[in-house]
């Protein structure tokens, strides 16, 4: 007899029949030493998840703490490490205040959805994060999406749609899986200019790019109350959990609105500790982030030499566009066999046709690795590439 959930099996067979099915693996730890196993999917940019600094902070933590925040943060789920973490990433990021959620896309879920409800719209880049969409979506706000880095798309939208209501335009600082830049300046006077509210998501230029840093809205100078700006605390601080930086009032608002916070369990206090931590090496190391992108520049200068078509640049991402899912697949399947980690990206992650391999390049890889993950990739992908 058949039962009301068997459609699922039917589903799993049409994922697999297309290539879109994806699996759970299990990884051992970062093998940086062992230059036939080599971590090309890894966030961890600045090599932090590690450090014995980092490593020492979240035992520490756990000891005095425990492992769990227990509660949500309105009921006990809330210590000390916390406020402190909050107040350290405030100054990091140049702002009045912050606030950590338990991750990411908790904090763009619950933050959108705090900032924007019926009647409101919310203005997002056609390759902005699943979180950001999600956000957006689950608000009840009308969702208008402005072609990629398209400034003069944004502008006629904006121009074009009914003035009542909040507007949000979102974006992100360096896109996730194309590892390009927003024209950060431009989108904010173009949000100024209409009456919205800027809301970036830096998940992927903190501890990266900017000064000390701080990110691209950092570099591009744009600060004030109408920016909103996202982080995370598990890729360049090597932690895990998601922050919000602005103004004391947004801090304020997101504490009484913000649902994914409210009726979640709080950041892990060993997180809240190995985030501190992070920071505090990136401050006596400060050299990181430029060390991190002269690397991915090799990387990529590499790979054009040897005939591999990707962009110019200093970014840690570096996507290699193989367009459709089996040829994804074959060339992850590839580099798996050679001690490269590097997974097939495909939609709708990424847009129909633009399956690729997406490489980060990280600061538990040397020189020497690097140069050898060139060779390879050039050998294995590049004759499957468009």
């Amino acid at each position: 007899m058949s039962h009301p959930l068997e459609w699922i099996n039917s589903e799993l067979a049409r994922l697999e029949a297309r290539g879109r099915r994806r699996w759970l693996r299990e990884f051992a730890a970062e093998a940086a030493a062992d230059s036939n196993r080599l971590n090309f999917s890894s966030n961890d940019y600045l090599g932090l998840a590690r450090h014995p600094a980092v490593i020492e902070a979240a035992v520490a933590a756990a000891r005095e703490w425990g492992v769990g925040a227990t509660a949500s943060p309105h009921l006990c789920g809330r210590r000390p490490v916390h406020a402190e973490l909050e107040r350290r990433l405030a100054k990091f990021n140049g702002a009045e205040a912050a606030l950590v959620f338990p991750s990411g896309y908790a904090a763009n879920v619950g933050a959108i959805s705090a900032l924007v409800g019926r009647g409101d719209t919310v203005f997002a880049d056609r390759l902005a994060h699943a979180s950001l969409l999600d956000g957006a979506r689950l608000s009840g706000a009308t969702l208008r999406r402005f072609r990629h880095n398209d400034v003069n798309h944004l502008e006629e939208m904006l121009r074009t749609s009914p003035a009542s209501g909040r507007r949000l335009v979102v974006t992100e600082s360096v896109f996730s899986m194309d590892g390009d830049f927003a024209p950060l300046a431009e989108v904010a006077r173009c949000a100024a200019e209409h009456g919205a509210a800027l809301y970036v998501d830096e998940a992927h230029a903190l501890g990266v790019y900017g000064p000390g840093g701080a990110g691209l809205l950092a570099e591009a100078g744009v600060r004030g109350g109408g920016v909103v700006a996202i982080g995370t605390l598990s890729k360049a601080l090597g932690s895990q959990g998601g922050l919000i930086a602005g103004t004391a009032d947004l801090r304020e608002w997101l504490v009484q609105s913000a649902r994914s916070l409210m009726y979640s369990t709080g950041l892990s206090p060993i997180a809240a500790a190995a985030a501190l931590a992070a920071l505090d090496v990136l401050a006596r190391e400060p050299d990181r982030p430029a060390r991190l992108r002269h690397l991915a520049a090799q990387f990529r200068r590499r790979l054009r030499e040897l005939g591999v078509a990707v962009a110019d640049g200093d970014c840690p991402i570096v996507p290699v566009i193989l367009g459709d899912d089996p040829r994804a697949m074959e060339a992850a399947a590839r580099l798996r066999e050679e001690g490269i980690l590097a997974v097939a990206i495909r939609p709708p992650t990424v847009p129909e046709g633009a399956a690729r391999i997406r490489f980060t390049v990280t600061l538990n890889l040397s020189p020497e690795q690097v140069e050898t993950a060139a060779r390879r990739v050039a050998r294995l992908v590049g004759p499957l590439g468009v």
